[in-house]
């Protein structure tokens, strides 16, 4: 597509098939285990046109190639996989859990070893990175919404010789381009604001090196972890509308963290989109908005945080986040967290309702919590 086509616009029409007469103007899943000899797809585990469409499109938003696996957690095996065996990984001190809890499994079966740094702590991330064979970088994290300087961390990353990888599930294409930034590799849990319907589990990685292209992809290939085309379909629809689902729950994120700046029972609110966040200067120079992801605190009272999860009526008490519906949940109440995360913290997914609704929903369940 053209080059500078506004990324609103790429969602919308990457990866479409080929303006003829009577074509489709959409893709459409392809249900076949197997395709005639002749072509270069042979199998289905090597490809299918609904993949491709959606790896067409998150490859034009990010500047790369995509590849797309059966779960956010597949694509981050594959990725680590690139370690060659007592490699050594740069990883958040804070980041999602199950990336963590792999990490430390490999570690404890001697594969690898692991560092764990503040992203946030830019001297410590560069003076960490030497001689890494990976640099993990998630930004901003999951759920201390953390900001990492990925420009200056990148960049010290690849003198090495490491492999930069930046999870940009959060900020999604739309709000950040890793790889623009330095970055080798991006991934997606494309089950979150990609898909954007708490209906898929899917993942996403994407590359402007075709080595490691080649290294993923054979990856997924030969360890089968490829999502199913209706999957695939069901994303590359969803992804249609992350411009326009992105901009009302992010300034509804935007209203509910100024509001709860004020609220008397909030300790504290964790969001790059409020002057007064750490990060917000350093995300205001690398990403085109704030995203729709915030975190509270309660002054240490992780029962009263609890009770405000299942106090509220319109907010979904789950574990996920980046769907039409708004989410949230009391991070440590899964054994994996890590123990840094305060135990009173509340990770907020914002939705696309009204925001007013949201407001009076969580301000209630605030107030019967304590």
């Amino acid at each position: 597509m053209a080059p500078d086509l506004d990324p609103s616009t790429v969602v919308v029409h990457s990866g479409r098939p080929e303006r003829v007469p009577n074509a489709p103007v959409g893709e459409s899943p392809v249900f076949s285990s197997t395709y005639v000899a002749g072509g270069d797809r042979g199998y289905g585990r090597f490809g299918n046109d609904a993949w491709s469409a959606l790896e067409q499109t998150l490859g034009e938003l990010e500047g790369g190639r995509g590849l797309t696996f059966a779960s956010g957690m597949a694509t981050v095996a594959a990725i680590v996989d690139l370690v060659p065996v007592g490699g050594r990984v740069v990883a958040p001190q804070h980041a999602y859990s199950g990336v963590l809890a792999l990490l430390d499994q490999q570690m404890e079966q001697g594969r690898l070893t692991v560092d764990r740094v503040n992203v946030a702590d830019t001297d410590a991330v560069v003076q960490a990175v030497e001689a890494a064979d990976m640099l993990w970088i998630e930004s901003p994290t999951n759920p201390a919404l953390e900001v990492a300087d990925i420009p200056t961390v990148a960049a010290a990353g690849r003198a090495t010789d490491a492999i930069v990888v930046v999870d940009n599930t959060f900020a999604t294409p739309l709000l950040q381009q890793p790889l623009s930034l330095g970055a080798d590799i991006v991934m997606h849990s494309a089950t979150k604001f990609i898909a954007g319907h708490s209906d898929v589990i899917l993942g996403a990685a994407v590359t402007a090196n075709d080595d490691l292209w080649n290294a993923i992809e054979l990856r997924r290939r030969s360890l089968g972890a490829i999502p199913g085309p209706m999957e695939a379909w069901l994303a590359l629809r969803g992804l249609r509308t992350l411009a326009l689902r992105l901009e009302r729950a992010q300034a509804n994120a935007a209203f509910l963290a100024e509001r709860l700046l004020e609220h008397p029972r909030v300790s504290r609110v964790r969001y790059p989109g409020l002057p007064s966040d750490s990060g917000h200067e350093r995300a205001a120079k690398q990403m085109s908005g704030f995203g729709a992801i915030l975190s509270i605190e309660l002054g240490g009272d992780a029962e009263a945080a609890q009770r405000v999860c299942e106090g509220t009526e319109l907010w979904v008490h789950a574990t996920s986040l980046g769907g039409v519906e708004s989410m949230l949940e009391r991070r440590r109440r899964w054994p994996i967290e890590p123990p840094t995360i305060p135990q009173d913290l509340i990770r907020l997914a914002v939705g696309i309702e009204h925001p007013d609704d949201l407001w009076a929903d969580l301000e209630r369940a605030l107030a019967n919590a304590f």
